[in-house]
């Protein structure tokens, strides 16, 4: 007979059994503080939600099909008074400092009133993803401190992030498929600094954002070896604004095309070039170059699997409440065994969507991601606690040297090894299409329940099931991520097992 501490034992030998009880092992390593903090920002989000966005959702839904140049300004305007753009950002640059993984929460209470909306508060934090994952601390402070400035001014600071084009779609977003894209974005070294010519389209809150975080390329033909990201300003010279996509759902957050003519981007605004990557773990500067693009998505892909969870309570909601109110057959809808089977299952996939992004969450944290940093314990209190005279005073400055910069950038890369990037990255992208079906499924469902009454604006089913269809294809089609959750859950347990070969 085996004892449980041999079994135990058996179980170390094996790294990839962690991938099934990543909040068993993360849980005991939290901070406590972390769960106040989470209630405190979902009822916040409740708040605005109900007195914010549902009173307008449908409204402006109708605006922006009658105006696709519709752009949500006063939205952003009560984002901004509401605190929801430096409410994730570290206390160490300016912002409030809530522990990241409470945006999916957040995310998730918006989204159930109006994704399209909770977009609009929320692609804010892809740009900051985008920024962080750089490692480039004093560029990072220089534009989030800038974000937590506009907030106080009431002149709210957006990031955006610039990674698709006209032409290459999903494939950007997987570095084994990068050099088979037909890129346009081309990066010129030149003395000083690059010169940015390409396009970049179907970027959420373009035309509102104050900085973008620009994905470019020094070599068309081997991009995976050859990336360089930017920090742009809105209104630099060279770069402006082309069309708003006229899309079928999300439409209060606009799809906008980027414009780069000749456009000069001084060496002090590159967050990251690839061309001077340096590991001690010695990593090849491809693999770097990919370790960058999943710090990014390990966060992102999760929060739109937040995004895609939100979306199907919306409609099990919507659902909910026509079935408790409509009499069929001289019985309240909800009485009969059909419609309660039906809610059963909407009832089923919202859980389901939401523990898939939660557990994906406690995989960044354990495993090196973004999150691992802010949720170590010792750190986490410090920047929770000590006076922000002090941070400013006596922290900012050191933010602001190459030391802090080569530290910082040092900890990304030597924080997570390659087992543990496979495991965040299959997690995140289980968490995309767990929810983001989700989201579609119940939409659906609602439809059906509701027959001719869902197909009406004003009942606000119909504006689900467009608003969901969206988080099937960005982060990363839902095709992409089976691929890249075989990879990295599946497919690693198999030498012989190749993928993105094809």
């Amino acid at each position: 007979m085996i004892s449980l501490k041999e079994s135990e034992s058996l179980l170390d030998l094996e790294p990839r059994f962690a991938d099934s009880f990543c909040s068993l092992q993360a849980m005991p390593q939290l901070p406590k503080g972390m769960l106040k903090e989470t209630k405190s920002a979902i009822a916040l989000a409740r708040k605005f939600s109900n007195e914010v966005i549902k009173p307008v959702a449908l409204e402006i839904d109708r605006n922006a099909h009658a105006d696709p140049e519709y752009l949500p300004w006063d939205l952003v305007k009560k984002a901004n008074e509401w605190g929801f753009y430096t409410m994730f950002i570290p206390r160490l640059f300016g912002g409030q400092g809530v522990n990241m993984p409470a945006a999916s929460y957040v995310i998730e209470e918006l989204s159930s009133a109006c994704v399209g909306i909770a977009n609009v508060v929320f692609v804010h934090y892809l740009g900051v993803a985008g920024i962080l994952a750089s490692g480039n601390i004093s560029l990072a402070n220089r534009v989030f401190r800038e974000v937590a400035e506009g907030e106080k001014k009431g002149k709210p600071c957006i990031i955006s992030l610039a990674i698709t084009e006209p032409n290459a779609g999903t494939d950007v977003e997987e570095n084994e498929l990068v050099d088979r894209a037909r890129l346009n974005c081309y990066a010129e070294k030149v003395k000083g600094g690059y010169i940015v010519n390409g396009s970049k389209i179907f970027i959420s809150m373009g035309h509102v954002s104050t900085w973008c975080c620009l994905i470019a390329y020094t070599d068309l033909k081997k991009p995976s070896e050859n990336t360089v990201t930017f920090a742009v300003k809105t209104g630099t010279k060279g770069f402006t604004f082309g069309k708003h996509e006229d899309k079928m759902g999300q439409k209060a957050c606009p799809a906008s095309e980027l414009i780069f003519e000749d456009c000069f981007i001084p060496d002090e605004y590159v967050l990251a070039d690839s061309r001077t990557f340096q590991s001690s773990k010695k990593r090849s500067t491809k693999a770097l170059v990919e370790q960058y693009i999943h710090y990014v998505v390990e966060v992102t892909r999760p929060a739109v699997g937040a995004f895609g969870t939100g979306v199907a309570r919306g409609a099990y909601e919507t659902a909910l409440k026509f079935a408790s109110e409509t009499e069929v057959g001289g019985k309240l809808l909800i009485n009969h065994e059909w419609v309660q089977a039906m809610l059963a299952d909407m009832y089923k996939n919202v859980i389901l969507g939401r523990l898939s992004y939660v557990e994906a969450n406690y995989a960044n944290g354990l495993s090196g991601g973004i999150y691992h940093l802010l949720q170590l314990k010792l750190l986490y209190y410090y920047l929770k606690y000590v006076p922000r005279v002090i941070l400013d005073r006596l922290v900012n400055p050191f933010l602001n040297t190459k030391m802090a910069r080569w530290l910082f950038h040092k900890f990304l890369v030597e924080a997570q090894s390659i087992e543990e990037q496979r495991r965040v990255s299959g997690w995140a992208s289980l968490a995309k299409i767990v929810g983001t079906d989700m989201g579609v499924k119940n939409s659906q469902m609602a439809l059906e329940m509701m027959g001719q009454a869902g197909l009406r604006h004003d009942r606000g089913a119909e504006k689900f099931l467009r608003d969901s269809k969206l988080l099937q294809i960005y982060e990363g089609t839902n095709q992409l991520n089976r691929i890249n959750l075989f990879a990295n859950l599946i497919g690693r347990s198999f030498n012989q097992v190749r993928v993105f070969e094809e």
